[in-house]
């Protein structure tokens, strides 16, 4: 593949519910520009984007694929992005390296929450985008009814260049409504060739070019007035207006076609060609020497600099870090510099992703996308550039997982490979997190949700033959006390010789302080306890609460103050009185109205206005608490509520199902409160914690 200037290059991410044909469209053009020679099909698994096995297994896509398409004289990376919410990392990080988007719609399906999502990604990364309406070969694909929708739901910014011609139900051509000619396919073909507009399309091709001619006025208050005045715009005008527009994001094109049959794919690609802004015309966030916030232009003419927007982990081949260079070229033998990691590291070879094929370049220039192997010191996010460069990248805004679950190995022996296994996918997936609960001693699996982490652990038997086992994390619990209590302690050992005396008295009671697990306070009157073993005692104490009595979890909030006691001029020991302590400890924690603290988290559920009182009403079966509403822009409220950490488990799958798809939520801890009765008896008959005396 030749080398393009900046100027040639398009990065266009496609975005889309899952199963919207997005990864079906990347096919078709790779057809229609000659790089395969038959369609592939995602039942197949014979696509160039879904080549991982767990692509085809499950057949949809689960990784983002790069996809460079040559097309007259420019170079298109389309970025093939997963449709499914739980794989949304992928999309933010190809967002964060596409100029331009297009958002995939079924036919048939219409409007769909990942149409919504998709959108909002748009808007986030501030990316121009367009509608690509696929499957109208489809009896049931509705193109106007879609473009309607289209319209209401994100506004007049949305204008329809194509009207679909049907013959006897059957998908035809189309009228090109910017250029007002029909376009009518080929028998059996991609190609089309010109004609006149049938009578049949004449109301929607009306309709759509009303709705185009409003989005064009829309652009600038001399064409508004033109169009309120009942002028009509020449074509010059409305050709300059969508190019410069269309960039801005200020119109929003709708096309139409099908991937299964590629109609219509020419017409993308030219839209694409004309209408998408090349990396001239775009600027990088960045961060300069000096902390301030800068825009940095694309230009080959400057010194080289880049960013990692992806990392790629495949056990056979190795690591492969996906760059986009921003000011300069990358040629192969250049030495770069990590600015995140202060490392300098040598390039050998440069490469071209097109699915899991590696083509290789001589060079890449500013604006295109490209991919380097092996660089172990690169990961995702990481600013690359000469050596004294200290301008940082905005890094890839990702979503935090909040679904986790514990996992362990069936076969022990596995643990070193298992933890190596996650560790590269984890470089791959910044949406995976891996904790080491040592509290209750389990590893825990963070993930988007359910779905994802089952994915992980298919990875992980395919790609590194061995298994993992998924199941509920236990809770991070506590114990205290709710009542004052006085207990004596008696250590006394006689085994031959000099022997072991400690005696205590302890008053114990709730200190008030939860963050810490006791207080130890000493009100010794006389010297029945020398203050040499005084640090024996709260040596005891400290050992006593790291396990409750009631079910074996941390003791927090405790106050411990030695009232009395009694030694042995020769039998007393550090150890003696440190028994002592514990079993003062013992006896008292029964009788001080012992009970299960329980973490509670302060959780925001982002939702439409309409299923605000599904979520709320889910919250009270939840136990939780709502403590209250707050609007925000796109017709949603966020619903904040304090919930048992215990009955969030599984909360991901449940708000998605509850919303189709449409509410999302966080949370964090904000302190730990007394369980009801019935939950702390359920705790402590679960608990398998028996105390060693």
């Amino acid at each position: 593949m030749k080398v393009y200037e900046t100027e040639q290059v398009r990065n266009v991410v496609l975005l889309g519910h899952g199963g919207c044909g997005k990864t079906t469209l990347v096919e078709a053009a790779a057809y229609v520009t000659g790089i395969t020679k038959r369609l592939g099909k995602v039942v197949d698994g014979t696509t160039i984007s879904d080549f991982d096995k767990e692509e085809q297994k499950r057949q949809f896509s689960i990784s983002t694929t790069v996809v460079p398409i040559e097309y007259e004289g420019i170079k298109v990376n389309f970025l093939d992005t997963p449709g499914y919410f739980d794989f949304v990392g992928e999309a933010e990080e190809a967002c964060s390296a596409a100029g331009a988007a297009i958002i995939v719609v079924n036919g048939k399906s219409g409007v769909e929450v990942g149409t919504r999502k998709a959108w909002e990604l748009c808007e986030k990364n501030n990316l121009p985008r367009m509608f690509f309406v696929t499957d109208m070969d489809d009896p049931q694909a509705n193109f106007a009814e879609i473009t309607e929708n289209l319209k209401e739901l994100f506004g007049t910014s949305v204008a329809p260049f194509h009207v679909p011609i049907h013959e006897n139900e059957k998908f035809v051509g189309f009228v090109n409504v910017v250029k007002m000619e029909g376009r009518r396919f080929k028998p059996g073909s991609y190609e089309y060739t010109s004609c006149e507009i049938p009578a049949s399309a004449e109301d929607e091709t009306a309709s759509s070019r009303d709705a185009l001619l409003e989005a064009v006025a829309e652009t600038s208050e001399e064409l508004m007035e033109k169009y309120f005045s009942g002028e009509e715009f020449t074509t010059e005008e409305i050709s300059e207006a969508l190019r410069e527009h269309v960039m801005d994001g200020q119109i929003v094109p709708v096309l139409m076609g099908s991937g299964t049959d590629a109609q219509g794919i020419n017409m993308l690609l030219a839209t694409i060609k004309n209408y998408f802004p090349a990396p001239n015309f775009l600027k990088a966030s960045a961060t300069g020497a000096d902390g301030e916030e800068i825009e940095v232009e694309y230009d080959s003419s400057k010194p080289f600099s880049g960013k990692v927007w992806k990392t790629m982990v495949d056990p056979f081949i190795g690591k492969y870090s996906l760059i986009k260079v921003i000011t300069g070229s990358l040629k192969a033998g250049d030495s770069i510099y990590n600015v995140s990691k202060e490392e300098e590291a040598r390039v050998s070879k440069i490469y071209i992703m097109r699915g899991k094929e590696t083509i290789e370049v001589p060079e890449l220039k500013a604006g295109d996308i490209g991919a380097l192997g092996k660089m172990d010191n690169l990961s995702t996010g990481d600013s690359i550039g000469l050596k004294g460069s200290s301008v940082t990248y905005k890094r890839p805004e990702i979503s935090v997982p909040y679904t986790y679950k514990a996992y362990s190995a069936k076969n022990k022996a596995d643990d070193d490979k298992i933890a190596s296994a996650l560790a590269r996918m984890t470089d791959e997936d910044l949406t995976l997190k891996v904790v080491n609960d040592s509290e209750n001693h389990q590893s825990l699996l963070y993930g988007i949700g359910d779905q994802q982490l089952e994915v992980v652990v298919s990875k992980i038997l395919t790609r590194y033959k061995v298994e993992i086992e998924l199941t509920q994390p236990k809770i991070a619990y506590r114990e205290t006390i709710r009542k004052k209590v006085r207990e004596q302690g008696k250590y006394k050992k006689q085994t031959g010789g000099s022997g072991q005396y400690g005696d205590v008295h302890i008053e114990w009671e709730p200190s008030g302080d939860m963050e810490k697990p006791y207080v130890f306070e000493e009100k010794v009157v006389g010297g029945s306890v020398p203050k040499n073993y005084f640090p024996a005692v709260e040596k005891g104490v400290q050992e006593s609460v790291l396990h409750g009595l009631l079910a074996g979890y941390p003791v927090v909030g405790l106050k411990a103050t030695l009232m009395d006691g009694s030694y042995h001029p020769v039998d007393s020991s550090e150890l003696a009185f440190k028994m002592a302590a514990i079993l003062s400890y013992k006896k008292a924690f029964p009788e001080a109205s012992p009970v299960i603290l329980e973490p509670i988290m302060t959780v925001s559920v982002n939702v439409p206005d309409s299923m605000v009182g599904d979520v709320m009403g889910d919250m009270n079966k939840r136990r939780g608490r709502v403590l209250g509403m707050d609007h925000v822009s796109g017709g949603k409220q966020i619903v904040t509520a304090e919930v048992p950490m215990a009955e969030l488990y599984g909360y991901g799958t449940t708000l998605r199902a509850m919303t189709g798809g449409m509410g999302e939520f966080s949370y964090v801890f904000t302190r730990y409160e007394q369980t009801p009765s019935e939950v702390q008896s359920k705790i402590v008959a679960a608990s398998d914690y028996k105390d060693a005396d």
